[in-house]
C-alpha cells in the first residue's frame, strides 16, 4: 500500500505530461466560434458623428462582411489597406463596428486613414461585440443572405486569408 502512494505522484506527472504534449499540437491561432452557421446577433447601434448607425438589419437579404475596430487598435492600422482595397474590389457591403472607442478617437482614424465601411455603429460598452464573441480587435465575420454566420476571421486580415478563404466563400455565397 505504502508503494501505491509513491507510485500516485508519478502517475499523475506522466499524466500531465501527455495533456502538455497533446496541448502543444493544436494551433494556437484558430480560436472556435460558437456562432458559426448561427445567427448573427440582433442589434442596433448609433452611427458616429451623427452619421446613421448599424443594425442587423441593414444586412438583412445580402452578403455581408461585419469588421470590428477600433482606433486604439494597431493590427486595425495593419489591415486597414486592405479594407480600404476591399471595399472597391468586392460587390460585398463592409460594415464596420466601432468596439469600445471614442466616436471622436474612431472619426479621426477613419479621417487620417480612410473610410471603407458603407455603415459604421458604435459598439462603446462592448456588448455586440460580446453577443458576436469577439475575442478582441480586429475580428471579420462574414455573414450570409439568411443571417447566419459562415466565418470568423480572428485578428488582422491578410492577403492570404482574403485569397484562400475569404473570397471563395463569398463567391459561394453569393451564387447559392
Amino acid at each position: 500500500m505504502r508503494r501505491l502512494l509513491y507510485l500516485l505522484p508519478v502517475l499523475a506527472f506522466t499524466g500531465l505530461i501527455a495533456y502538455f504534449l497533446l496541448a502543444l499540437q493544436r494551433d494556437p491561432s484558430v480560436l472556435p466560434s460558437a456562432m458559426i452557421d448561427k445567427p448573427a446577433p440582433e442589434f442596433s447601434l448609433a452611427g458616429l458623428g451623427g452619421a446613421p448607425g448599424l443594425a442587423r438589419a441593414d444586412a438583412a437579404g445580402q452578403v455581408v462582411l461585419v469588421n470590428f475596430f477600433a482606433s486604439w487598435c494597431v493590427p486595425c492600422r495593419v489591415e486597414h489597406p486592405l479594407l480600404m482595397r476591399l471595399s472597391h474590389d468586392l460587390k460585398v457591403p463592409l460594415y464596420g463596428i466601432d468596439y469600445k472607442d471614442k466616436p471622436e478617437d474612431a472619426k479621426r482614424f477613419l479621417d487620417e486613414l480612410g473610410d471603407p465601411y458603407k455603415r459604421i455603429g458604435a459598439d462603446s460598452d462592448g456588448r455586440v461585440g460580446i453577443d458576436f464573441g469577439v475575442y478582441g480587435v480586429p475580428e471579420t465575420y462574414v455573414i450570409d443572405k439568411a443571417g447566419q454566420i459562415r466565418l470568423r476571421h480572428v485578428g488582422p486580415l491578410t492577403p492570404e486569408a482574403i485569397r484562400d478563404e475569404l473570397i471563395p466563400l463569398l463567391r459561394t455565397l453569393q451564387t447559392s
